[in-house]
């Protein structure tokens, strides 16, 4: 497995979220080659999604932190990817999440690698907020940010997707750990 420097290892009970490595590209073209990428900017050719790809592992290099792979504990495939996000022509850092795999959604993986994407945005990296970006009619990602306690704010319109919804994070304070879930106090 190539790696390209220290970077953090996180694990939650059904997932270990890690650096992106050669190995995930192929998960990734997939999910990038169908519908399931519409959200984010697709469906793509394999050489956009390259492209792509290399722009996950490059923002760990530029800016020190990510998208983590996420991978199931139980089978070690690679299914999704969650973390802090902040390219280029983004409005301020956020907090992203998208399950590659059909199979692996609705399991609640999203959810589970947000929180602790999140945690570590708060607690590693010192932000004092964060925000989720989230195409209209992507209702998954909308559940999931209500269910993270986040609030519709605005309509941003990015270069590349168009039209966006910032949903503002709860600020640290406001966040309560309660059985190794956060709680919103």
């Amino acid at each position: 497995m190539l790696s390209y420097g220290p970077t953090p290892v996180l694990e939650t009970e059904r997932l270990i979220l890690r650096a992106p490595v050669t190995e995930d590209f192929e998960p990734f073209a997939a999910c990038m080659a169908s519908d399931r990428a519409v959200p984010l900017g697709g469906p793509l050719s394999r050489v956009l999604a390259w492209r792509s790809f290399g722009h996950l592992t490059g923002h760990w290099i530029h800016r020190g932190y990510g998208m983590f792979v996420l991978v199931e504990r139980a089978s070690g495939a690679a299914i999704g990817m969650s973390g802090p996000w902040f390219p280029e022509g983004w409005p301020e850092p956020e907090i992203g999440w998208t399950i590659w795999v059909a199979e692996a959604e609705g399991k609640g993986y999203a959810a589970e690698a947000a929180l602790a994407a999140r945690a570590y945005a708060y607690d590693a990296l010192g932000w004092p907020t964060a925000i989720s970006l989230i195409v209209p009619g992507n209702t998954r990602s909308e559940a999931l940010a209500r269910r993270m306690g986040c609030v519709w704010e605005r309509s941003f319109v990015y270069e590349q997707y168009g039209e966006c919804g910032i949903w503002r994070h709860p600020v640290p304070g406001a966040l309560a750990v309660d059985g190794g879930m956060e709680a919103y106090a």
